[in-house]
């Protein structure tokens, strides 16, 4: 019987310049999906807390000052402390720095960057890493292409044109299971995904989980990301 991870840590600090003017006087965490009245971050702890997380740390950066006021004045579905860097500390000493925060060291734990909204079981994931005896796995999506695809045949005529497919690669979801024995690979300072992640799959100690068929994700990154997630929520109540 596997025991699921209760603590998780999310990654917020980021800048979001690409959300502009929606990040002008928010961090990206805090921008709602419309329709919704939730930021991002709200919809990320009632997924955690769904999913049996009792404990998370939340790791600000840009404006942290709005983030940790609304998470001071909103109603939530599990216990939340903040850390803030007071100096930059790259990707993977900033997750080190948060997951030093965690209630239980000696315990597993999730991740995820402060710009995905998803729904997927992260117990299913917990279980795929500890059957494989995994260091670190990495949640797999395989976004659309934002183009239009022109099929050919052997001759070069066209055959056929397909409207945003599916990418033929997987990429990296943003969203972790974590071993205990992680916390200490990641570097003090520096980008953990150009240092203890190639080292964890040269030792094959790094899984990758695909999202289930059908699962709900999206990285929110641009004002058209937005307006997407916002129609595909509309799309799914209806």
């Amino acid at each position: 019987m596997h025991t699921y991870p209760t603590q998780a840590v999310i990654l917020a600090g980021g800048q979001g310049s690409r959300l502009r003017p929606y990040t002008d006087d928010r961090p990206k965490p805090m921008v709602e999906i419309p329709g919704t009245g939730t930021p991002i971050i709200g919809h990320q702890l009632s997924w955690l807390a769904a999913e049996g997380v009792t404990d998370a740390v939340v790791s600000c950066g840009h404006l942290a000052e709005v983030l940790q006021e609304w998470l001071e004045s909103a109603v939530l579905p599990l216990r939340v402390t903040t850390v803030v860097e007071t100096e930059p500390l790259g990707r993977g000493g900033g997750l080190k720095f948060a997951a030093g925060r965690l209630p239980d060291p000696q315990q597993p734990w999730y991740a995820t960057n402060g710009d995905i909204w998803t729904r997927f079981s992260l117990r299913e994931m917990a279980a795929f890493h500890a059957e494989r005896d995994a260091t670190a796995t990495l949640a797999l999506a395989r976004p659309r292409i934002p183009w239009g695809a022109v099929e050919t045949d052997a001759f070069g005529h066209i055959t056929d044109f397909i409207e945003s497919p599916p990418s033929p690669y997987l990429i990296n979801a943003g969203v972790y299971v974590f071993s205990p024995a992680f916390t200490e690979m990641l570097p003090d300072r520096g980008d953990h995904e150009r240092t203890t992640f190639p080292r964890l799959a040269r030792e094959r100690r790094l899984a990758g989980f695909p999202l289930p068929h059908g699962a709900y994700w999206r990285a929110i990154d641009t004002a058209k990301d937005l307006t997407e997630a916002a129609r595909e929520l509309g799309a799914q109540a209806s």
